[in-house]
């Protein structure tokens, strides 16, 4: 086949038949074009390389209707052994980078409620343990599993759900799983005895994982580099406002005489259920790989099938639907075992993550227990780690100015991935502090606002911490970063199943202080993790084989990628293609 790629396995670039090969295409000066020659130019894996005006798009869930192209628009001659290749053209409408601005705040926001929904079920069921643990007869912790099995589920379902998305399409995969996650409610609501609610807990978190991998996938797909900051902190901080105001609702719910635990499963219905016909109206399918896949369809169809297209995406494509789905599913074990940004960076977000989800069970100790406060009111002792991660959320306007003066600096208008870690670093000092102040202020004898307070420093940092590294994974890894980031999601579930397991029995055997200044102690242990990525990671990328690279470090960070030889990119592109 002719065009603008590198041999049978090697991913296809494209650039203007006139333009010089030089750092990217993110260049503003770079004349791009829908169609190129063979000449090669490298980019990090996303849509960053069209930076087009925006343009008015009607919402459309199903494939475009596609007028028929010129066949000499496109590389190839039309023929089966050599179709025409089809890309996005210069400022086309139908690219998810040139929607208007509000369509894609319309998108972002809905994908907010949906991992708030997704992650308000982890712990709306915690607010009722003291009477599940009544009504059913169970000890604390064989109730808390019905949180650790739950937020398990977050672990098995990216490995499936990601690489489907990436493989059917977005839209697709989040209203299926949307949908099960909907119905699976009923199993808390009507269950008549443990096993049958633990089960579906289970299940539940694994068919919630979906919206919340896909979900940043789908960010990713619609907003440049530029521009996704406010997105990406909105996508990265809700997961942790969810489970922080779930306690809060759910105890209120649980310990009201005619409501009760089990109606906290009716509310999450209902949310989901709200949740499903918002996403189904509003959510179109953004990832540019199946849309290319459609037009290419379309254009075929239009010609009755006498020309032949492809996608630039399929030309490297799997030939089987199997192969397809069994290359996408290793993804996130290539990147979490290959990659040791995703894999350092994932215990990390483990630790914090799994310390959050111990407050579940460490919370009815110190508050309930030794303080003597209702369900209710336990929950309401989450407000101090609330407020801080709203806090923390708005401190991506700093981290943006940060980055974006690495754009200006960078010759290309184009800021390394580095740029997205200051305030991370300032959030990793902000977790051990106020984990310590909690734990040695958790005594009765001190007022309860003290300890409360000193979760504003913890929220601010978890909110900190998860902005700038989801953001990072998202630049560094661009159009995989769905199975990048189910790769840390993986291994953050774990640490958010596992922690409250092993928390109750840590608590009642080294007191309230101690406990918690062991998790204090694991916090500040990985505090130089983002000052390390921070200084180093240019060096880091620029020995893996599927980040974006740009080996130069410049002033405090790197910040112009290389220059792009053809002989170099093929190289990477080709290792890329076999790798994952």
């Amino acid at each position: 086949m002719h065009g603008p790629y590198h041999g049978p396995s090697s991913t296809p670039q494209y650039v203007s038949p006139t333009a010089t090969v030089h750092g990217g295409v993110d260049d503003p000066s770079h004349p791009m074009q829908p169609m190129s020659t063979s000449e090669y130019v490298g980019e990090n894996g996303n849509n960053d390389r069209y930076r087009y005006p925006e343009q008015s798009v009607k919402f459309s869930a199903s494939p475009p209707t596609i007028a028929p192209s010129q066949p000499g628009g496109y590389t190839g001659s039309g023929t089966q052994e050599d179709p025409y290749v089809v890309d996005w053209d210069l400022g086309d409408p139908e690219s998810p980078y040139n929607w208007t601005k509000k369509k894609k705040w319309i998108i972002t926001m809905q994908l907010a409620l949906c991992t708030f929904t997704v992650s308000f079920g982890s712990s709306s069921y915690s607010g009722g343990l003291t009477y599940i643990m009544a009504d059913l007869n169970v000890s604390q912790d064989v109730a808390v599993l019905g949180v650790s099995l739950y937020v398990l589920g977050f672990a098995l379902g990216p490995l499936i759900f990601a690489p489907l998305g990436e493989t059917f399409g977005r839209r697709a995969v989040f209203l299926t799983t949307l949908s099960a996650y909907t119905v699976l409610h009923l199993g808390g609501a009507l269950g008549k005895n443990l096993p049958t609610l633990l089960s579906c807990r289970l299940l539940s978190g694994t068919v919630g994982a979906s919206p919340l991998t896909n979900s940043g996938g789908v960010i990713s797909d619609i907003w440049n580099a530029r521009e996704r900051g406010a997105a990406t902190a909105i996508y990265a901080t809700v997961p942790f406002l969810g489970p922080i105001v779930g306690p809060i609702i759910g105890g209120y719910v649980a310990q009201s005489p005619s409501l009760g635990w089990r109606f906290n499963f009716w509310l999450m219905m209902m949310l989901s259920a709200v949740t499903l016909i918002t996403g189904f109206l509003l959510t179109p399918e953004t990832y540019t790989p199946v849309l290319l896949r459609w037009r290419a369809q379309k254009l075929m169809q239009a010609s009755g099938g006498t020309e032949h297209y492809v996608s630039t995406y399929d030309i490297s494509r799997p030939k089987s639907l199997g192969q397809a789905v069994r290359r996408n599913l290793s993804r996130p074990f290539i990147f979490l075992f290959t990659e040791p940004i995703v894999a350092c960076l994932a215990i990390y977000v483990a630790i914090v993550y799994g310390t959050l989800y111990a407050l579940f069970s460490a919370f009815p100790i110190i508050f309930q227990r030794h303080r003597g406060f209702s369900a209710g009111e336990g929950g309401l002792a989450f407000l101090g780690v609330g407020l801080g991660v709203v806090m923390g959320t708005t401190s991506t306007n700093i981290q943006n100015r940060f980055y974006w003066r690495a754009m200006d600096k960078s010759d290309n208008g184009r800021a390394p991935p580095e740029a997205r870690l200051h305030m991370s670093i300032i959030g990793g000092l902000l977790c051990p502090i106020g984990l310590f102040w909690f734990a040695w202020t958790s005594q009765p004898h001190i007022h309860y606002l003290v300890s409360i307070f000193a979760g504003v420093p913890f929220g601010i940092g978890v909110a900190q911490i998860l902005q700038g590294l989801t953001a990072y994974v998202m630049d560094a890894y661009g159009l995989y970063f769905a199975s990048a980031i189910a790769a840390t999601v993986v291994l953050r579930s774990i640490g958010g199943a596992i922690f409250p397991l092993f928390s109750t029995s840590m608590f009642n055997a080294l007191g309230d202080q101690w406990a918690m200044s062991v998790f204090g102690f694991m916090s500040a242990i990985c505090m130089p993790m983002p000052i390390i990525f921070f200084k180093y990671g240019w060096w880091i990328r620029s020995k893996s084989k599927l980040a974006y690279h740009n080996p130069e470090p410049r002033s405090n960070f790197p910040s112009r990628p290389e220059t792009v030889t053809s002989h170099t990119e093929k190289k990477d592109a080709t290792v890329i293609e076999a790798v994952v």
